[in-house]
């Protein structure tokens, strides 16, 4: 069995003990142990600190974009690796794995472009400038600056190559090291790309360091130059935010969490019409892409009365078409759960679904997959409910299902009764909207918008691959319970690791130094 390193200090080093089993989740079969175990942090940070940062900030954008494209490129190469990795550890078919590594790939060339284009500047100019007096020899402009410590980035354990890529291509092109730690379970996916990308030697020394295992006493290492970026639940994003030494020194800390996200049915968009076909595959393929396991699958289904019936009808005999099994095995369209942890906890959550809505389609129990021996592997069927009392605070509206599953709320058809659904779950990472009437969607977008951080908009014409994409030049991140945080977008993907600097005095001193 392969003993899973980590990349810290300038070398890998390996764990002897506390070993924890990676599976593959179609038929149990051990597949890699990890530990850290007998780690240093303390030197991982002052690598990072010392020689990764100082090694970053003396390059360009230019220079730091370059980095990344090739870095791309690399991964490319490797790509059927990855899939393999992915299909054996995450349970993933051959079109979710390559969700999760193109994506990857795409977010770290996306960002190599931004670098290229902002050519040989080493900082950022933040908005216009600004007299302060009665002539420009009073003058202020802003600047971003990198941050002169390290990231910490603890990811999760359903995007392995895409929520390492999107975190580390922001933070090296606004120069700062990163220190990746994927979620154990699932690490052989993310443990292969540092490889490759060490193995490259396109790096600077100090600029990428790797976890695998527990993270010790890192958290409370952290200090006033550091960002701790994290993505899982609201639950560790809240024990973690609460460590007395990111309080002390305000330690920026960025999170995506929880999210309970929905897709709306507007009531001009009737059965057979385009939008409502587009909602009706978008929420089916949102359900049981990753087998439900994406921060951006929809968990709350809104349909206008009219049209609950047929759009209840359609969605569930479009989820019956869905066979569930082992990847490796060609006639399946969707994988396992990750863990037993995972399994435990959906079904967990289905039975609490259902002491307040109806079953609709599946079973919500565990299910033996095609292709996986008989009792083994952590299946569940795609499961539909639906809700006779959307507008009670039930747990349809506070319970995350992280499945394959998603609940039906029949509601009036008016864009205020919808925003206020929309609501209920404190804060979701995207919200998708299907109809042609541009007055119904302002006022979703007035009464919702507040609620959410992103609005994918399903009318007749429109192109893009749903609200499920975690698309690099649009914001990533939500409000409330989704954690408050804020990833990708561009640009704004390197606001967690740049500093604001109000820069004043004369105008041909202060805009040459911001480098306006």
């Amino acid at each position: 069995m392969k003993t899973l390193a980590s990349y810290l200090a300038g070398r890998w080093q390996t764990a002897d003990r506390d070993f924890r089993i990676l599976l593959d989740p179609s038929t149990e079969e051990p597949l890699a142990r990890a530990s850290s175990t007998g780690a240093d942090f303390a030197a991982a940070l002052d690598w990072a600190r010392g020689t990764g940062g100082p090694a970053l900030r003396a390059l360009s954008f230019g220079a730091r974009g370059e980095i990344l494209k090739s870095l791309s490129k690399t991964l490319r190469e490797r790509r059927a690796e990855l899939l393999d990795l992915s299909r054996a550890n995450n349970g993933a078919t051959e079109s979710d794995g390559a969700f999760d590594v193109d994506g990857a790939g795409g977010t770290l060339a996306f960002y190599g472009g931004l670098g290229l284009a902002l050519g040989d500047r080493r900082w950022l100019v933040d908005g216009d400038g600004l007299q302060l007096a009665r002539t420009e020899a009073f003058w202020t402009r802003h600047a971003l600056v990198p941050k002169q410590g390290a990231a910490l980035h603890v990811n999760a354990f359903n995007f392995p190559a895409w929520g390492f890529a999107e975190k580390f291509a922001c933070a090296f092109l606004a120069g700062v090291p990163s220190i990746v730690k994927p979620a154990t379970a699932t690490a052989l996916v993310a443990h292969r790309m540092v490889e490759i990308v060490l193995e490259s030697g396109l790096l600077p020394a100090g600029a990428l360091q790797l976890v695998v295992g527990a993270t010790g006493d890192l958290v409370d290492r952290l200090g006033a130059q550091d960002v701790l970026a994290f993505t899982g639940s609201a639950a560790t994003a809240r024990e973690l935010r609460g460590r007395a030494n990111l309080l002390a020194a305000s330690v920026r800390v960025n999170v995506e969490a929880d999210s309970l996200n929905a897709a709306v049915l507007g009531p001009d968009a009737a059965p057979g019409s385009a939008p409502f076909d587009a909602f009706v595959r978008d929420v089916a393929r949102e359900m049981t892409q990753k087998a439900g396991q994406k921060c951006t699958a929809v968990r709350r289904i809104l349909v206008p009365r009219a049209h609950a019936g047929a759009a209840t009808e359609a969605l569930a005999a479009r989820l019956a078409g869905v066979v569930t099994g082992n990847p490796a095995d060609p006639e399946v369209g969707m994988g396992p759960l990750a863990t037993a942890a995972q399994l435990t906890d959906a079904l967990d959550g289905v039975a609490e679904l259902l002491a307040t809505a109806d079953l609709v389609a599946g079973t919500g129990r565990r299910a033996d997959g095609r292709g996986a021996p008989a009792g083994k592997g952590f299946f569940l069927a795609p499961t539909l409910l639906a809700s006779p009392v959307p507008l009670e605070l039930t747990p349809v509206h506070e319970r995350e299902v992280f499945g394959p599953v998603a609940t039906v709320l029949p509601y009036s058809g008016t864009a205020e009764e919808a925003a206020q659904l929309v609501a209920m779950a404190g804060g979701t990472l995207v919200t998708s909207a299907y109809s042609d009437d541009p007055d119904w969607l302002a006022g979703l977008v007035a009464g919702a918008g507040a609620w959410t951080g992103r609005l994918y908009v399903g009318s007749t014409g429109a192109e893009g691959f749903g609200s499920g994409a975690a698309l690099p030049a649009s914001s990533h991140g939500g409000p409330g319970r989704a954690g408050g945080g804020e990833e990708l977008g561009g640009l704004r993907g390197l606001a967690p690791y740049l500093q604001r600097v109000a820069l004043q005095g004369h105008r041909g001193v202060v805009d040459p130094l911001a480098g306006a």
